[in-house]
């Protein structure tokens, strides 16, 4: 059984294309036995008026009624919703959360508010835009402690050189349920690209500081973007599931034998991946690369964590 921690939904008036619950079951019904998801926040069909702190608001009763039809069709069950909401409002941040929570109808789980901040954005094709020092805002640390006090999860997107800061903001929050998406996104392209093996040593050292911290969750997924620097979504082909297992092996075992399965959940990131792997030999890949792990240990990081996680 799989549950997909990670995916977004958007019309083509959000990002020019469209991803919807068709789509998705398309994917997730592609030769693997995935089901339940969680969407997570993509700036998609936010409200155009009213207060700019409740426009969010807008994306979670889109997704609150896709995930109604998901119950009874005959794909996965779109299970949770991950809502974003500006943490740097702080403990005020919670009249935004009971209003997600009420658009919710019973799935919203928790905040993505990221912190990627572009040094290079010319080069980047999804290219963060968050405030240089996001995570250590006084501000921002309280709306994320408020998260934990209300029982709700953080994560964060950001980038391979501020994998620190994000592991300063999960020692200032220990009561709060943090998650790494992606790999913290390691970079391969612009100046990045002639960096790989520089940036994969001081990643290694990084990741292993960060999961000293007990209440860090790692999502295993995301490193098939174009900005990772693989080139898949140029190629006269996609990849096979060896040559993700190849290209990609060496980030999810360390990151595993950091956290353990048992703080660790493999995620799609669908659609962003989809430029570069379909969703049925990005499975077949992760699955390969876990072949050896017990089977307790396989379920955990397939289905057990993010549902632990998420209160799915």
């Amino acid at each position: 059984m799989i549950v997909d921690p990670h995916h977004h939904l958007w019309r083509s008036d959000d990002h020019g294309s469209e991803y919807l619950l068709d789509d998705l079951w398309a994917d997730t019904g592609s030769g693997h036995r995935v089901e339940a998801t969680v969407f997570v926040e993509c700036g998609a069909q936010y409200r155009t008026d009213g207060p700019e702190e409740l426009r969010p608001v807008g994306e979670t009763e889109f997704v609150a009624a896709i995930a109604a039809d998901s119950e009874v069709g005959p794909g996965s069950r779109i299970a949770g919703i991950v809502a974003h909401a500006d943490l740097t409002l702080g403990d005020a941040v919670e009249e935004v959360l009971a209003a997600h929570e009420e658009a919710g109808r019973g799935l919203f789980r928790g905040i993505r508010h990221a912190g990627a901040h572009a040094e290079h954005p010319e080069v980047l094709m999804i290219p963060g835009g968050a405030p240089l020092g996001l995570f250590a805002d006084e501000a921002f640390r309280s709306g994320v402690r408020h998260l934990g006090s209300l029982g709700y999860t953080y994560e964060s997107w950001h980038y391979h050189n501020q994998i620190t800061e994000f592991t300063a903001l999960a020692r200032a929050a220990p009561d709060t349920a943090i998650i790494l998406d992606h790999f913290g996104t390691p970079l391969g392209v612009g100046p990045y690209a002639s960096q790989r093996d520089e940036i994969f040593a001081a990643w290694r050292e990084d990741i292993a500081e960060l999961a000293r911290c007990p209440n860090v969750l790692a999502k295993l997924g995301g490193l098939a973007m174009p900005d990772n620097g693989f080139d898949w979504h140029m190629a006269d082909r996609p990849p096979t599931s060896d040559e993700v297992v190849a290209a990609h092996r060496d980030h999810y075992l360390h990151t595993i034998d950091c956290f353990g399965p048992e703080r660790c959940m493999f995620e799609s990131n669908f659609p962003v991946d989809k430029l570069s792997v379909s969703y049925r030999v990005l499975y077949n890949a992760l699955k390969k690369m876990v072949a050896d792990f017990s089977s307790d240990e396989r379920a955990r990081m397939f289905a057990g964590t993010a549902t632990e996680a998420y209160g799915l």
